[in-house]
């Protein structure tokens, strides 16, 4: 069983929800990604998604896109991303960490590196699982065999707009969990619909029977709370972003703990 599939499945029977926050690895600075991630953690976070900087992020809006941009300003991409995670790594073993992103970084990883060297790496680093945007499940069988072997999960989004016959496909190749977007368009747009989320769950959960989280567009506790009620998590990352991004150093992850207690005890009420 794979870490995050062991993590929901420790939950579930406590009766819990995911608490799943995103951030821009290398954002705001260079050095903080492992701090930050430490303190999600210390406040309640259950699983991490890492974003991997890349410089034309289709599925984000401005915010995380300004985010990726002074990340990869900074130097950081999917060798230092694997860095942070290795030094996460050092003092904690059991916080799932999965890599959010693109598949340009990976495939550039691979020729730079060697067949197969992001999956071998990220394993090696301590990844858990890899959610690729613009990886369509039809066309991916391999790779996820390929992270399934080295104890990785593949991660896929679903949308509003999707069919049954893509949720089917989903259903065939994914694990860890499904990521449900809650909205028609990019990271953090717009204003949730909750009644739709509860709407659509069911239709995901006809054909997809891992655990189902929700995001694009959670900004408080009240949001999160009414998606924890029928989802299984609840990620957060554009808001996450817009706290820290002017920030100095040494107030992030104060903040980002701050923030995160609040949402997980909403959660957990």
């Amino acid at each position: 069983m794979s870490r995050i599939a062991s993590t929901f499945s420790a939950l579930q029977a406590q009766g819990r929800k995911a608490l799943i926050p995103y951030v821009t690895a290398g954002f705001p600075f260079a050095d903080i990604t492992p701090a930050l991630m430490h303190g999600m953690v210390e406040a309640g976070a259950d699983v991490i998604e890492l974003g991997v900087p890349f410089s034309d992020p289709m599925a984000d809006g401005p915010v995380i896109q300004k985010a990726g941009e002074k990340a990869l300003s900074l130097g950081i991409g999917m060798v230092q991303v694997l860095d942070h995670v290795r030094e996460f790594r050092k003092r904690n073993s059991t916080t799932p960490v999965v890599l959010m992103g693109y598949a340009n970084p990976v495939e550039r990883y691979d020729q730079k590196h060697g067949d197969g060297a992001f999956v071998r790496d990220s394993a090696a680093a301590g990844v858990d699982g890899v959610l690729i945007v613009d990886y369509p499940p039809e066309e991916c069988e391999a790779f996820a065999a390929s992270l399934r072997a080295h104890g990785m999960d593949l991660i896929f989004l679903l949308a509003p707009t999707s069919t049954d016959e893509r949720m089917a496909q989903v259903a065939c190749v994914a694990s860890g969990y499904v990521y449900y977007v809650s909205l028609k368009g990019v990271t953090g747009s717009g204003a949730l619909d909750t009644t739709a989320v509860e709407q659509m769950l069911p239709r995901i959960r006809q054909h997809v029977t891992i655990p189902v989280g929700v995001g694009f567009g959670i900004r408080d506790a009240a949001t999160a709370q009414a998606i924890g009620k029928v989802a299984d998590a609840v990620v957060i990352g554009s808001r996450i972003i817009q706290l820290i991004e002017d920030q100095e150093h040494a107030k992030v992850v104060p903040l980002t703990i701050d923030f995160l207690r609040g949402i997980r005890k909403a959660l957990d009420a």
